[in-house]
């Protein structure tokens, strides 16, 4: 019809969940219904989920970075700052090129929907694991998960 736009809606079906890779996560970490705006969109993400103790490397986005908490208990840290605690419904905005990571809490899962733009066809930059010394400054983030 006359002035319907070229394409419709689309619906992305989840895919089977996919281990984080070994090279940007720390611990158990499972990735699941992934996903992209076709262009001109930019915005893309995943549903990330989190074991206790597990975590993603160091790493930045160039547009930035929202990570909607939807269920258990974990910690964000940008660096050089207090690691904090996020519970669900908490909702963080890491600034671009901000360093940080993310993760479960020591004892806790966490899961969370990451959602990131891309520029220039790059959506993160990953880096080196987040030491263990690093990620336990997390236990004495107030308030605790275990509270």
């Amino acid at each position: 019809m006359a002035g319907e736009p070229e394409s419709q809606l689309s619906v992305q079906r989840p895919g089977d969940p996919i281990a984080g890779s070994a090279d940007n996560f720390t611990g158990g970490v499972l990735v699941e219904s992934s996903f992209a705006a076709e262009a001109p969109g930019r915005a893309s993400g995943a549903m990330v989920h989190f074991d206790g103790g597990a975590r993603t490397a160091w790493h930045t986005h160039p547009l930035g970075q929202s990570l909607i908490v939807t269920a258990g208990c974990g910690w964000v840290q940008s660096e050089g700052r207090e690691v904090q605690t996020v519970r669900p419904g908490d909702v963080v905005w890491i600034p671009p090129d901000v360093r940080h990571w993310h993760g479960g809490s020591a004892t806790t899962a966490m899961s969370h929907l990451a959602v990131v733009e891309s520029l220039d066809g790059s959506r993160v930059t990953w880096m080196e694991h987040v030491s263990d010394e690093q990620y336990l400054q997390g236990e004495s983030a107030s308030p605790a998960c275990d509270a």
